[in-house]
């Protein structure tokens, strides 16, 4: 069971989502309570025709990843493509969401989303204060073919706006370098490494709730494979082991999760 690995290998929690499956749910939450450990919700099942069907599902979506009372909500919020007040209502909803719930909601700077770009998370944190985000620059490096180098005070920003990191490192042209243990990509890990030094000292000056990280080293197409052959560049799951093991080391009051 991969609950067991994650337990086994010393991560504090999981960053999943909510099965829709009954006896699936049942088996998660018990393991949880069972062992004590925490979860980070993880919603990206909104869907609709219309943005009035996206936006009923997305309240419903949220009301589901509360059921086991996560550390938050990680929300894959919206479409790239929806208008400017499209994407404001949606984190309003968030917002009175989680002031009902006490369960934070923080949207994902995921590509093909809301805060896919640092130019239009710019636009939004102009917009709402209580914007607060999941900090994963993979998708931004990807984005603007770029280490960030021209988005200095927007990067700035998103540090202080973030509230849970997805660690896992990106680099010019794709969201996922192919081992970050390599030389060959130790630029993207210190630009990383960089930002979320920022981020841990920033969030422990201010008072922000602990800190959480989830290394998000994912499988194909996220993992380049040989051609032909299928063979994985790395090993998905150490390579999520060793930067929790790295991460844990340099900063000692985050939760990892897996």
């Amino acid at each position: 069971m991969f609950l067991e690995k994650i337990r086994q290998y010393a991560f504090d929690g999981i960053d999943t989502w909510i099965p829709e499956n009954k006896k699936d749910k049942v088996l998660l939450f018990d393991y949880l309570q069972r062992h004590e450990m925490p979860i980070i919700a993880h919603q990206h099942q909104a869907h609709g025709e219309t943005f009035d069907e996206f936006k009923l599902s997305f309240l419903k979506s949220l009301k589901e990843c509360a059921e086991p009372q996560p550390l938050l909500i990680n929300s894959h919020t919206g479409r790239d493509w929806f208008t400017l007040d499209q994407q404001i209502q949606l984190i309003d909803i968030a917002t009175n969401f989680s002031v009902k719930t006490g369960i934070q909601v923080v949207h994902e700077t995921h590509r093909g989303r809301i805060g896919y770009s640092p130019q239009m998370s710019q636009i939004l944190f102009n917009k709402r204060k209580d914007y607060h985000i999941t900090a994963d620059f993979s998708h931004w490096t990807c984005v603007t073919e770029s280490m960030l180098n021209d988005f200095g005070p927007i990067v700035e920003e998103a540090i202080t706006r973030t509230r849970h990191v997805h660690a896992r490192i990106g680099y010019e042209n794709g969201p996922q370098v192919p081992d970050p243990r390599a030389p060959e990509w130790q630029y993207a890990f210190e630009s990383f490494l960089g930002w979320w030094d920022r981020i841990v000292a920033i969030n422990k000056a201010t008072g922000q709730p602990l800190l959480t990280f989830t290394t998000e080293f994912g499988p194909p197409p996220y993992m380049p494979i040989i051609p032909f052959t299928k063979t994985q560049t790395a090993d998905q799951f150490q390579v999520n082991c060793f930067m929790k093991d790295f991460l844990r080391k340099r900063y000692t009051d985050p939760i990892f999760c897996g």
